[in-house]
């Protein structure tokens, strides 16, 4: 089962199926659990980590939001859209960054999967127009 039979499906989509975007949400949603799962790791340390957890909980919820976004076909809100892509971009940035100065395993995957994020949602923006 994929997100993008999901999407193919959509009576909206027909030829206009967007792959990059389908991407990025597929993306984002799994960044989500990456983040909440390294902030959850994050609680058991026993180091102070509340700014990486706080920092891993907001991009979780951007990048939840961002897939529920992107996964919309009725309709159209291109300006909300493109503004939500940005922000995933730059919650998965400042993420990655806070995450990459850990030297946990879990918080070093995690920026791994933030920047991929971010990637994938730099490329979904310069298809949505």
């Amino acid at each position: 089962m994929s997100i993008e039979t999901m999407i193919g499906l959509h009576p909206e989509v027909g030829d206009d199926f967007n792959e990059a975007l389908a991407k990025a949400s597929r993306h984002a949603m799994l960044c989500s659990l990456f983040c909440t799962s390294c902030a959850d790791a994050c609680l058991a340390e026993k180091m102070d980590m509340r700014q990486c957890i706080r920092t891993c909980l907001d991009c979780s919820d951007i990048c939840a939001a961002t897939a529920h976004l992107a996964v919309r076909r009725t309709g159209q809100n291109v300006e909300l859209l493109r503004a939500q892509l940005e922000l995933c971009i730059k919650a998965c940035e400042i993420c990655a960054d806070e995450c990459g100065t850990h030297e946990d395993e879990h918080c070093q995957l995690c920026a791994t999967m933030c920047r991929e994020c971010a990637d994938d949602c730099r490329a979904a923006l310069k298809t949505v127009a």
